[in-house]
């Protein structure tokens, strides 16, 4: 079933909501319409009550294309902050003018709200992300040396790469973002840009005030991806920065030790997390540690060194790896006859592993490292580290968790004198051998990659001994590190040239001729009125691919749920299509599914990965608070759109609003008779004197008539409407209908020709009424009854 509603839901026990007839003509193209409607509340709904409105968009483009939807908060009614619910796909934004518009929520005064699609088109229960195209090597924004790339993949499916050049000073701008699709840097304006420690926008915080350190190793936040921390230098202090690549922002940072002492701190190594902390080493060799939940430094840190100071060097010449809980450091001073260094930190006791009292040399004398790195066993366990070391002689030396010494990968123990040897990527091969790709250059060498496989033992099978990139900037590439993309299959590597550029794990060929996606669908996720909506997922397909230019057999799709378990599913159908029918939602309501594309040519690619469920249609929903302001009686709510059919507005729901308690009027009735002997007192304005019962007599000397007062007082809050006098005897004093504003009063004057009647009259009235602003057919009140008594000659028996 084709679905094509974006939230057309009907109102809970509500007012009917009626979409509006959109005109046609023969021939005319159908036009996108909009239909609105209320949850939340009864009819009437009473005042501060919650309004949840939901907006339905029947999308009639036979193409996908841009899409918007705007809804001002109509009066008598505040916007409840959070409370804006955009489907997957759809980018939120808000306004306090009701014209510009903000993707960040202000803290108050909200008038308007907004979300936008860049990529709607006919099929709404679905999630789409684009195919990354083989990455081609590109020269990166120059201002420093670019070290390792941090891969961020948008909501859109777009691959970017990020990276911060190493050692600059605070005010140098080394930040950038490339686009890997393009080849061009992000939007944003200018790249690079300085680093601060203010959160904020990059370029706008004025001065950069962060510098970087010589070997850049980073962190993710587990519960937000798109923030790195990394290793950065003030003029106070060392300690963590924040990046958030998805903002493209500052986002805050946190010293860890001051600079200066003896031994003096004046650099950081990278970070490397375990346990829920970062752990970094100092110039004086001492453990720094910050915690990444509570974002605060760990308590008692930093903590007592685990290698050798090197404090006469600018930077720290060192890495880190975690080891199955442990943390080792690799430390060097270069230029000095000191040897490089290997130690090991307990995070559990906050002290040297057990076996490591002292550090283990690494290299000779005057021998220098930027790398630490793990060292496995053929059944893929963590085992120890290794640290590769440059100088006249290069030397590769391993250590096991208890400090005993483990062979050296081949290939990095082969590397000749002056070769430089960074920190390698760790990549699980498909057949399960897991290998490390070491990134170096100098001695002879303008950039290469060495592949050790654990598993084996030796050199990975299938790649040269020494992989080259020829055809990445005539093979000058000068590598620091390659940052793994699962969903393409390719190393994306960067290094001292400034160069980016694609590697295929399997064969070592630059470009990596693969593609890749990965879209998360949460089918759940596009509902907001809590209801059951969806019926099960239905596929994931490929979209503007040739699927002759794919080797689907080589290819691969794996699908995991919201707790990564992997899920049993089918391989690609001959169209590039996944059958995913035979998913639970019940024991799957999320799943992630991943294409990896090995392609017979990467030319010109282009496409998207498309996931499928079949369900009701999504909802665009945000709540409102009706105004406890009395003179409230309905609410309402109009949503406008545009799209490539044109421009478009809903249907009005309006919904009456009944007064709550506070909002009751308090309506008083008094009848009076008049006991003045003169008629001419006792008439409209008359003096009386009027009571509540005439004296013994007075009907026989005014002529047998009893002249009656009605008094009626509305004390508010609120007017009442449709007021009616009722009489119970004299039928000339039933009045109305009137009106009584809060706060005034009317009297009705009447009058009851007694006959000389010898027993006395008593005569009450009451008065029926509506309260102002209630829903039509909302039923009269009345007040008591209110008495006065004409007296005969026989009134006191």
């Amino acid at each position: 079933m084709r679905r094509r509603m974006l939230g057309a839901v009907l109102p809970l026990a509500l007012v009917a909501a009626t979409a509006v007839a959109l005109p046609t003509t023969a021939g005319a193209a159908t036009v996108s319409g909009l239909t609105k409607s209320v949850q939340g509340t009864g009819s009437p709904a009473g005042h501060g009550a919650t309004a949840n409105w939901v907006i339905g968009y029947d999308d009639q483009a036979t193409g996908s294309g841009a899409a918007t939807i705007t809804d001002a908060v109509g009066a008598g009614q505040a916007f409840q902050s959070g409370s804006l619910h955009a489907p997957p796909g759809w980018t939120p934004s808000w306004s306090t003018g009701g014209s510009t518009f903000t993707g960040t929520e202000p803290a108050s005064g909200v008038t308007a709200v907004r979300a936008t699609n860049p990529d709607a088109g006919p099929d709404a229960t679905s999630l789409s992300a684009a195919l990354t195209p083989p990455v081609q090597a590109v020269t990166t924004a120059t201002g420093g040396d670019g070290f390792t790339p941090i891969l961020y993949r948008t909501p859109g499916g777009v691959l970017q790469a990020w990276n911060i050049y190493h050692h600059l000073g605070a005010a140098s701008p080394k930040v950038v973002c490339t686009d890997l699709a393009t080849g061009q840097r992000c939007p944003g304006g200018s790249w690079p840009k300085v680093l601060n420690t203010a959160p904020g926008p990059l370029g706008t915080l004025g001065a950069g005030d962060i510098a970087s350190t010589m070997v850049q190793q980073y962190v993710r936040d587990p519960a937000a991806p798109a923030k790195v921390y990394y290793p950065a230098v003030t003029a106070a202090s060392v300690g963590v920065g924040c990046l958030d690549m998805a903002a493209s922002a500052n986002c805050g940072y946190w010293p860890l030790s001051p600079t200066g002492g003896s031994p003096s701190v004046n650099s950081v190594t990278g970070f490397v997390e375990t346990g829920g902390n970062l752990y970094g080493v100092v110039s004086s060799g001492a453990v720094v540690c910050w915690n990444v939940a509570t974002k605060s430094a760990c308590a008692g840190q930093p903590y007592a060194p685990i290698v050798p100071a090197a404090s006469n060097q600018p930077y720290v010449y060192g890495a880190l790896t975690p080891v199955a809980g442990k943390v080792f450091a690799s430390q060097s001073n270069s230029g000095t006859a000191q040897q490089p260094a290997l130690g090991c930190f307990d995070p559990a006791t906050a002290t040297p592993c057990t076996g490591w009292a002292s550090s283990r040399p690494t290299g000779p004398g005057g021998n220098f490292t930027y790398n630490a790195y793990t060292a496995f066993s053929t059944a893929g366990v963590a085992v120890g580290a290794c640290s590769s070391t440059t100088g006249g002689t290069n030397v590769t030396t391993c250590y096991a968790l208890d400090g005993s010494a483990l062979p050296a990968p081949p290939g990095a123990a082969a590397l000749t004198g002056g070769i430089y040897v960074f920190d390698p990527e760790v990549v699980t091969d498909p057949n399960g051998h897991v290998r490390s790709y070491l990134p170096f250059w100098n001695g002879g060498y303008v950039g290469a990659t060495l592949c050790h496989d654990w598993t084996t033992g030796a050199a990975c099978a299938g790649l040269p001994g020494v992989i080259t990139h020829p055809s990445a900037n005539s093979g000058v590439t000068r590598d620091y590190g390659y940052t793994y993309d699962p969903p393409s299959g390719c190393l994306i590597g960067l290094g001292d040239a400034g160069v980016l550029f694609s590697m295929d794990p399997a064969t070592g060929a630059t470009p990596c001729v693969r593609s890749g996606g990965q879209v998360t669908l949460r089918p759940g996720d596009f509902y907001c009125d809590g209801g059951s909506h969806v019926q099960g997922y239905t596929a994931a397909r490929l979209t503007g691919v040739d699927p002759a230019n794919v080797d689907f057999a080589a290819s691969r799709v794996t699908v995991v749920d919201q707790g990564g378990a992997t899920v049993p599913t089918p391989g690609f159908a001959p169209d590039g299509s996944v059958d995913l029918t035979g998913v639970s939602v019940a024991a799957h309501p999320s799943i992630t599914v991943t294409t990896t594309l090995v392609l017979h040519n990467g030319t010109g690619f282009s496409g998207r990965l498309v996931v499928d469920y079949a369900g009701d249609a999504p909802q665009l929903c945000f709540r409102t608070t009706i105004a406890t302001d009395c003179a409230v009686s309905s609410v309402a709510n109009t949503a406008t759109g545009t799209d490539s059919t044109g421009s478009f507005t809903s249907n009005t729901v309006t919904l009456p609003v009944a007064p709550g308690a506070s909002c009751t009027p308090k309506v008083k009735v008094e009848k009076e008779i008049c006991t003045s002997s003169t008629a001419s007192k006792c008439g409209p304005g008359g003096a009386g004197p009027w009571a509540k019962q005439a004296g013994v007599g007075l009907l026989g000397l005014l002529n047998a008539t009893a002249y009656w007062r009605i008094t009626v007082t509305n004390e508010g809050p609120v007017g009442i409407t449709s007021a009616h006098v009722v009489d119970s005897v004299e039928t000339s004093c039933q009045t109305g209908p009137f009106t009584l504003a809060a706060g005034t009063s009317k009297q009705v004057y009447c009058s009851t020709y007694a006959l000389l009647n010898l027993f006395p009259i008593t005569n009450q009235a009451k008065v029926s009424y509506v309260p102002a602003n209630v829903p039509p057919g909302t039923p009269p009140s009345y007040t008591g009854w209110s008495s006065a008594k004409a007296c005969s000659l026989l009134c006191i028996l």
